[in-house]
Formats: C-alpha cells, structure tokens, sequence
C-alpha cells in the first residue's frame, strides 16, 4: 500500500466536518431530546405530571423514529431537509437527519435515566413544598446527571456512526470520502486512514465520557 498518494488535506477537512457535523447535532440534539425525556418521564404513570394519553402519543412518536434505519431516515428527510437549510448535501445537509434520527434515541435514554434517580428525593422535595420546576431544575436533574453524560456519550459516538453513513448521499466527512475515494475509486489506503480516524475519535469520546461520569458520581 502506498498512503503517499493520499491527500492529507482532504483528510484533515473531512475530519473537521465531521467533528463540526457531530458537536452541531449534539448540541441541537440535548437541546430538544433533553426537555423531551423529562417530559417522557413526568407523564408516565405514577410521575409528577402522569398523563397516560400525552405519554404514549409521545412513547409512540419516539418508537417511530427510533424504528426507521438512519440511511432511509436519510432519504425520507430530503425534502425537509431542502425546506430548513436549503440543501441536501454537505454539512448543512447532514445535520437535519442526524437532529431528528438522534433525539429520540437520546429522549428514550433520559427517560430511563431519571427512572433511576431514587423515589425518595422526589418525594422528600414534594414534603418540602418544592413545585415540579424546582424539583426538576434542583434534585431530578442534578441528581441524575452522570447518567445524563453518559448518555450523552453513548449518543455522540451514535451521531458519529451516522455522520459516517451520510456518505451514502454526498453528506461529507469522513464517510464521504471513505465512500467516494477508498469504495468507489478502490483506493483502500483511504479507506484505512478514515476508518482509523473514526475508531481513534470514538474511543476518545468514549474515554472523555466515562471521565466527566466519574467526576460528577457522588462517592
């Protein structure tokens, strides 16, 4: 193999997308899955806020996303795509589908890990007099924030993944060149490089992740 033939610079701009790709969707993605989970859990039964019917069309709809395959949730959204940013390609192009394929996937994992956080504290905030806004803001949310970064971990490695798989219809990045230069022009040094470039971002994220979870675990 001869990795001289490799354009460094196509390289190092395709990981600069698909970093800008994964931290622009990640924010977008707690901003709406984060309220969205809390929401999840207060309406479900036996919560502060238990309303059967708003949680299960809310149940449903996440269900529904999270059941699409990101590559056909990818094509599906195109025209939706075209509306909000004006184009399906590119950064631009990528970050709408990961938005809408990661939020509920991260909603479901908020959900669950409030369902975690110990009866006690809510209830011990409920005899206190604390109103749901305080309980949330001041005990829910505090109390289960390494899981909360876990979880949030767990879902920027996911919008990697799916960052990658954007390739498929010219998204840009990692996945992009990989496809176009190391699959379609059979130059498999290409495709080692970008491959390793993934792993080594991944296994970073991950070891940033359980860092932040371990520093923020009450002992």
């Amino acid at each position: 193999m001869d990795f001289s033939v490799i354009d460094w610079e196509d390289i190092l701009q395709a990981s600069f997308d698909t970093l800008t790709m994964t931290g622009v969707s990640l924010l977008l993605t707690i901003l709406l899955g984060l309220p969205l989970g809390v929401l999840l859990f207060l309406t479900s039964k036996k919560q502060l806020l238990e309303q059967r019917g708003i949680y299960a069309l809310l149940s449903f709809l996440v269900n529904l996303l999270r059941s699409v395959p990101f590559i056909i949730l990818l094509i599906v959204l195109i025209p939706l795509t075209l509306f909000l940013v004006g184009t399906s390609l590119g950064v631009a192009g990528t970050i709408p589908p990961l938005v809408i394929g990661t939020t509920p996937f991260f909603a479901r994992l908020v959900e669950n890990v409030l369902r975690d956080v110990d009866k006690g504290i809510i209830e011990a905030c409920q005899a206190m007099g604390a109103k749901t806004h305080q309980i949330i803001l001041q005990a829910l949310l505090p109390e289960a924030l390494p899981g909360l970064l876990a979880a949030a971990t767990v879902t920027t490695i996911a919008l990697v993944s799916y960052s990658a798989m954007s390739g498929v219809i010219g998204g840009g990045g990692l996945g992009d060149l990989a496809l176009r230069f190391g699959y379609q022009r059979f130059q498999t040094e290409v495709m080692i490089v970008t491959v390793a470039i993934l792993v080594i971002l991944v296994q970073l994220i991950q070891w940033l992740g359980d860092v932040l979870v371990a520093r923020f675990t009450r002992k």
